[in-house]
């Protein structure tokens, strides 16, 4: 199975881990929404230490690649002159707290795969220039990594799957629009839509 492992998850609380090392993590599945939206990178499951089933799915990891996403990356210039000022200011007391002057958008689809032999605990970000923008720039957003994993059935499906779908036939292990029942509209009409 393939799994996806976000760059803040391993930086906040995770371990790193190599190619041939058995690991044990709390998988949540995506569901078909997020598939179609491209999230994950391919996978089929995240790494989820905030929370998530309450058992590990136990594996060895096959492959590990790192994504390298495309940002595109505004500079707001007043924000920016404003941590200059801060910075400059060698007089003030305490501590200062800032909006960060960027916003970032990932490009769709513009991601490269780069194979390791481990996963990094910190990962490369190219920072923006403080040109008023924007800016191409390309940053580690997590590894997808290959896990060979025999046991899968405690995968948590993902939050946005509906209710009921405890027995949608998972044989390809994601769930699509097929696999999902169909709901009917229950909701009364409107006392105006009886006229």
């Amino acid at each position: 199975m393939r799994v996806f492992y976000e760059d803040w998850q391993m930086e906040c609380c995770g371990t790193p881990f190599a190619v041939g090392e058995e690991v044990a993590w709390k998988l949540v599945a995506y569901d078909a929404e997020n598939i179609r939206e491209g999230l994950g990178y391919g996978a089929e499951a995240w790494v989820e230490n905030h929370g998530g089933p309450d058992e590990e799915t136990v594996g060895r990891v096959r492959a590990i690649e790192l994504v390298q996403q495309e940002h595109l990356a505004h500079t707001d210039q007043r924000a920016l002159a404003r941590i200059r000022r801060a910075l400059a200011d060698r007089e003030s007391e305490g501590t200062v707290i800032l909006p960060s002057p960027y916003s970032m958008e990932a490009v769709p689809g513009a991601y490269t795969l780069e194979p390791v032999d481990t996963c990094p605990k910190w990962f490369e970000r190219e920072e923006p220039g403080s040109g008023p923008g924007p800016h191409r720039i390309r940053r580690a957003t997590g590894a997808l990594v290959t896990l060979d994993a025999p046991d899968t059935s405690h995968v948590l499906q993902g939050p946005c799957l509906p209710d009921g779908l405890d027995d949608f036939d998972d044989s390809d292990g994601i769930a699509d629009d097929a696999d999902v029942p169909e709901v009917s509209d229950t909701t009364p009409p409107h006392p105006d839509d009886r006229l």
